[in-house]
């Protein structure tokens, strides 16, 4: 199995912070964003390498990190163009190769977060894929990634990407696990018409469509995703409130 952390993207609406970095290397409780999730890559025993896909402002991290973090080979894949986050999984399908993978995003903060345990479970229950996500209180914030809609046993049968009401707490993280499979959806994942890119929950529904399962999981006991400056403060206070 590999790791993918998806660090590509230059984050606009972070404004003049991102200007000159890209927005994964924004420092957060004293080391950068991605750090937090390259930690929790390093930590997974079974993850052979950790395939991270930049973008702008790539060589910060490149030459920050080099080709290992905390005993785990690093390799890196170029986004050439910042079009989303299914077409950067497609960038790293060469060096995803045949294995399984463990997705998460560079942008992403997740306290007690439980990868190990839901590494478990996805090979446990030998799932096609397996999706993190985190009982919100604020029905709000789902609007900022994706829902999903499960039967009892935590089968998924619908993903809605930004939903303008939530339809129920479950808040979809970046952080999943996918069988290799996975990545013969991409071609057939329509694209979202109102963003103009392939977005990852359309994605999973493919999959799911064709009658795979997928699973969620309860992933942590707090998560942000940094898209702007609000977000970047909610951070600071969640890992600040967790020390």
């Amino acid at each position: 199995m590999k790791a993918l952390i998806l660090a590509g993207g230059r984050g606009r609406r972070l404004g003049n912070l991102t200007n000159s970095m890209n927005k994964c290397m924004i420092g957060l409780g004293g080391k950068p964003v991605i750090e937090y999730n390259l930690a929790r890559a390093a930590e997974i025993e079974e993850i052979a390498e950790i395939v991270v896909v930049v973008g702008h402002r790539a060589e910060e991290i490149i030459n920050r990190y080099g080709i290992s973090y905390n005993g785990k080979r690093i390799q890196y894949v170029i986004q050439w163009e910042q079009k989303g986050l299914v077409h950067a999984i497609e960038c790293a399908k060469d060096a995803i190769g045949k294995d399984d993978f463990f997705l998460l995003l560079g942008d992403e903060v997740l306290v007690n977060s439980r990868h190990k345990e839901m590494l478990e479970v996805f090979k446990q229950e030998n799932l096609f894929g397996i999706c993190g996500v985190v009982f919100q209180h604020d029905l709000t914030k789902i609007s900022r990634t994706y829902t999903v809609i499960v039967d009892d046993a935590g089968r998924v049968f619908r993903l809605i990407e930004k939903p303008k009401k939530a339809l129920n707490n479950f808040q979809g993280t970046g952080h999943c696990i996918f069988k290799n499979e996975i990545l013969s959806y991409i071609e057939r994942t329509p694209i979202h018409p109102e963003r103009g890119e392939k977005e990852l929950p359309d994605l999973i529904q493919c999959a799911v469509d064709d009658g795979q399962v997928v699973k969620i999981f309860d992933i942590c006991d707090a998560y942000t995703n940094i898209n702007s400056e609000e977000d970047l403060k909610e951070a600071e206070e969640v890992i600040k409130g967790n020390e």
